[in-house]
């Protein structure tokens, strides 16, 4: 707000009169504090204009304004939720304001409402800021909140009288109800309003402003819970600047709490071990981005908290040289801010947002920030981000009008040839100073739907399964345990912690497996030894073996072992595509809809072949989906 010039105004206004008045008290500490004494300022200055009693309280002087006043609150009330900030003659005569009335504080209190002459001499009205609607709207609908006016509070909180919602809410229902509304809008135009709604939930700026709102009764107890449900607000559909507001709101309500959490966790030599709520990100994000000194580097795994609370994070991009977003669960709705940060943070010079589901709407918003001429971007990485074709021009754009970015890594993208193309076009600009291009793995991609067609039904056969691992849901799931299992004797278990499907499998099959820990994903033939080195899958001639672990993949067949360069990021999935009258075995990472291949065994199958499972350590588990095409016996 401090870069407003209107607010600055508004500030050194309520200062002026605060200090050279006998109004001396304890300056404003939030933004309703603030335009409370402005508005307070502004009735005393109409009533020295026209003579009037200049001994009235404050609260006399609110009341005999109070009539005019909340006609206003209602004509910015009524416009604020139409996205009006211009209003004609009829528009206050619909809110029982006389154009005489209106024209005192347009002549005389033009720091509330003004008259313009537009064409056809024709008059127009408007207040003289934004923030003054938005407060006078707060007025407007706390006092009918206080009066019970419920057919406004259903319009502002969206509820129906004749559908058995409470049109008498407790102030903390009402404040919660109303935060929802506003976080649907998708500008954040009433984001403004709730935190001045907020603050005039306190007694202090109810006192200040006299009768206007009526009689109000703020219990400690609606307080507390309201402080309350901010702290707990969730705001996944919203960007993360939006999400600010929500520590803005309880500011405004005076708690202090979360600003005081952070300043000392700041302090803190073992930042890690302290466990950050979604509220606390958030005022962590307000103070890094507003500091005087610029942070060197902004690494959003350093921090010990939810993805949500990682997105809210995402403001204090605008005051960092590099920043490490890798893996953290990003989405689209964050590229709106970053792409905000790219233009106006000019020490932004690294930028890392692989393995998130960014998109190629999320990348066309980055884009346009490369092309801000404010960008100072170096490097830019991408990898791994669901991207196609289709964000490529757009990449192509800023790459022509960005003379910065000299590195940018779209590997693993399903890009095309198509992309390549555009992308190639602008490398050949002149001001093109890319010099590193990392395309690596961009069009190995395939549709999962291409192969669910031949999808079959698999279960685990207890009869092989070793004693350390334990079978559940209906023997679609191992999970490796300490203890052993009582399984009875049977001359299939195995000694190793191994495992093989019921059903052989012949034709052309596929399946999916859901893995966690150390595992190895395998077929084998049926006669596999039970016992021995050469029982290992993947360690003799008869089985074929994927191994998965956090950071690798690796695949063996015969003892021989190959480390694949595709990691998992974070994909917990692997497909399994068999034809064997093609002689084909291919192992793929599943990431939602998406295929990407890891590796395929070439070899002669000579009779049916069973999936089978490998776990290495406690804890490790492999999970079969249930598969409604295919059933094989």
């Amino acid at each position: 707000m401090c870069h407003i010039p209107v607010f600055c105004w508004i500030t050194a206004t309520v200062l002026e009169h605060m200090l050279t008045t006998d109004q001396r008290g304890e300056l404003p500490k939030s933004l309703t504090d603030m335009y409370s004494h402005f508005l307070l300022v502004q009735t005393q200055r109409k009533k020295h204009k026209y003579d009037e009693r200049h001994d009235r309280s404050q609260q006399e002087l609110m009341e005999t304004d109070r009539e005019v006043l909340l006609k206003l609150g209602r004509l910015a009330f009524e416009h604020l939720e139409k996205g009006n900030l211009m209003f004609y003659q009829e528009d206050l005569e619909e809110c029982g304001l006389d154009v005489t009335e209106a024209s005192v504080y347009s002549g005389v209190c033009t720091e509330i409402f003004k008259t313009e002459c537009v064409l056809f001499q024709r008059k127009v009205y408007c207040f003289v800021h934004l923030s003054i609607q938005e407060f006078l709207t707060a007025v407007y609908i706390f006092h009918c909140y206080t009066n019970r006016n419920t057919e406004v509070l259903a319009r502002v909180m969206r509820t129906s009288k004749n559908k058995g919602v409470d049109n008498e809410p407790s102030l903390d229902i009402f404040l919660k109800t109303v935060m929802s509304e506003a976080l649907q809008s998708k500008n954040g135009h009433l984001d403004l309003f709730v935190r001045f709604l907020h603050g005039l939930s306190l007694e202090s700026n109810q006192r200040r402003l006299g009768g206007l709102l009526g009689q109000t009764e703020s219990r400690a107890e609606d307080i507390q819970t309201a402080i309350k449900n901010l702290k707990m607000r969730r705001a996944t559909v919203i960007s993360p600047d939006r999400s600010i507001n929500i520590f803005h709101c309880l500011m405004e309500m005076n708690d202090l709490s979360v600003h005081q959490d952070i300043q000392k966790f700041l302090k803190s030599k073992n930042r890690s071990k302290k466990k950050l709520s979604m509220i606390q990100c958030s005022a962590l994000a307000y103070m890094l981005q507003m500091s005087e000194e610029v942070l060197d580097e902004l690494d959003l795994k350093a921090y010990n908290t939810s993805d949500e609370g990682r997105q809210r994070l995402i403001p204090a991009v605008r005051n960092c040289r590099k920043a490490r977003l890798r893996r953290c669960g990003l989405s689209k709705s964050c590229c709106a801010s970053l792409a905000s940060a790219l233009k106006s943070n000019p020490h932004l010079t690294e930028l890392d947002l692989s393995e998130n589901q960014l998109q190629d709407s999320g990348v066309e918003l980055l884009s346009a920030g490369l092309e801000s001429p404010n960008c100072r971007l170096e490097t830019l990485r991408l990898s791994y981000c669901w991207l196609t074709e289709s964000c490529c021009a757009s990449l192509a754009s800023a790459l022509k009008s960005n003379p910065h970015l000299t590195e940018l890594d779209l590997s693993e993208n399903c890009l095309e040839d198509s992309g390549v193309e555009l992308l190639s076009a602008g490398l050949e600009s002149p001001n093109c100073s890319l010099k590193t291009l990392r395309l690596e793995h961009v069009k190995d991609w395939i549709p999962a739907d291409s192969l669910r067609g031949y999808a079959c039904d698999l279960t685990l056969d207890p009869n092989t399964v070793n004693r350390r691992l334990r079978l559940s849901e209906d023997n679609r799931k191992v999970t490796m345990e300490r203890k052993q299992q009582p399984y009875p004797d049977h001359p299939d278990r195995f000694k190793q912690p191994q495992v093989l499907c019921r059903e052989g499998l012949t034709g052309r099959c596929y399946w999916e497996v859901q893995w966690r820990g150390g595992v190895d994903i395998a077929v084998t033939y049926r006669g596999i030894t039970r016992s021995g080195d050469d029982s290992v899958l993947g360690y003799n001639k008869q089985s074929w073996s994927l191994m998965c672990s956090d950071g690798s993949y690796s695949v063996r067949h015969n003892r021989e072992s190959t480390r694949l360069s595709v990691r998992p990021r974070g994909s917990d999935r692997v497909a399994v595509d068999l034809d064997c009258s093609a002689g084909t075995l291919s192992f793929y990472r599943v990431s939602s809809d998406r295929l990407t291949l890891l590796h395929t065994f070439s070899s002669t199958f000579t009779e049916p072949l069973l999936p089978a499972f490998h776990l290495w350590s406690s804890g490790s588990s492999v999970v079969l989906p249930v598969c409604q095409k295919q059933t094989l016996t």
